[in-house]
């Protein structure tokens, strides 16, 4: 009889670990002479490895098999039964493409389904509708006070000479009181301090100073802004159809947010206030990145602890069906998404839709790094 055991979190060259939570009630069992790995749900859209190892001292992990799942139901893979093994452990792994950037997660191509899909029907600036993006990655946390610094001083020698100090609860805090013309620059600033090509220019020069609204370049290979339906498919984490990446009630054991129990999916009970784990000092009551479990594609904070600027222009109903939407040419406000500290559990409805004046700066609101897959 062959011993069985499994390491779901575990991870090699090559995959990444299984978000927590992810995966549910896996079953293993031989049916017909195969070894069946059963795991539900899964999400939609990801490629699993299926691995083995004789060993977990030293050893090294063998591809079994793998599958891309397209439907978010059942995930089986199957692998013959060998006979006469002793022991071998097993483990399910995401397969992740080479070349992804530290500290990011890699979101795959394809269509899903943006605005209202959990029934809400207070969300009239978002309507369901199908959305294709390319590929992509996403920071898996939003940006620290600590990271802002480093960047911010090199950019200071580097002709980015009206980056500001921002704000910060402390280093592993995100960092907030940064407008949307300061993070773009910063962005420009990072990805030059790295040799990769800067995304925002003026006039066809890199945008290094100043407010003028600058050009995109999507295929760049530095750092950006995501858009608004980057944002949204990443915050769902290949799940659909629910009010928050996770499900459809909330609570502060899953972010840092404002409860308040006359919202029937808030399921924090009668605090009515603030994270009493971040309640402390002074507001910002922000909490350390990556505090909470990570959504399916291994993102931390997706909705809570600060609002995250976007790319876009804010427009009511500015988004439609189509393929890499972003939105009106110009406008006043750019969109920001996912709720804060400071905010209801409304707010953080994957869904709902927000906006801020580029120019200002909120103690409630950071940003998260997007960069496009180019070669």
């Amino acid at each position: 009889m062959v011993a069985l055991f499994a390491a779901l979190t575990g991870f090699a060259a090559g995959a990444e670990p299984i978000a927590p939570g992810e995966l549910v009630a896996p079953k293993f069992e031989i049916v017909g002479g195969n070894l069946n790995f059963t795991v539900q749900p899964s999400v939609a859209g990801r490629s699993y490895l299926l691995q083995y190892a004789d060993t977990l001292h030293g050893g090294t992990w063998q591809d079994l098999g793998g599958v891309v799942i397209a439907d978010g139901n059942n995930l089986v893979i199957s692998t013959p039964h060998t006979a006469g093994v002793p022991r071998r452990f097993y483990r399910l792994a995401l397969d992740t493409p080479a070349g992804v950037p530290e500290g990011f997660s890699f979101i795959p191509a394809g269509a899903f389904t943006m605005g209202q899909t959990s029934g809400d029907t207070d969300l009239g600036d978002a309507p369901p509708v199908t959305v294709t993006v390319s590929a992509y990655f996403m920071a898996k946390h939003e940006t620290t006070k600590a990271l802002w610094d480093e960047v911010r001083v090199w950019g200071a020698a580097n002709g980015y000479t009206d980056l500001p100090a921002g704000g910060g609860k402390a280093t592993n805090h995100p960092v907030h009181s940064i407008n949307w013309f300061a993070v773009v620059k910063w962005c420009n600033a990072r990805s030059q301090r790295e040799g990769l090509t800067p995304v925002y220019s003026v006039s066809g020069a890199v945008m290094k100073t100043g407010q003028a609204a600058p050009t995109a370049s999507w295929t760049a290979n530095g750092y950006r802004l995501p858009t608004e339906a980057e944002w949204e498919k990443a915050a769902r984490g290949g799940q659909s159809g629910l009010r928050f990446p996770w499900g459809n009630t909330i609570s502060h054991s899953q972010t840092n947010y404002y409860a308040d129990s006359s919202y029937p999916y808030d399921s924090s009970g009668a605090v009515n206030n603030y994270h009493p784990s971040y309640k402390v000092g002074g507001t910002p009551f922000t909490s350390p990145v990556g505090s909470f479990a990570a959504n399916g594609y291994g993102l931390h904070d997706m909705v809570g602890n600060v609002w995250e600027w976007c790319w876009d222009w804010y427009g009511g109903l500015a988004y439609v069906n189509g393929t890499n939407p972003r939105d009106a040419a110009s406008g006043t406000f750019r969109v920001v998404r996912g709720g804060s500290w400071s905010r209801f559990a409304a707010y953080c409805r994957a869904a709902y839709r927000y906006y801020g004046i580029p120019a200002n700066l909120y103690d409630s609101l950071g940003f998260r790094l997007a960069r496009s897959s180019v070669p």
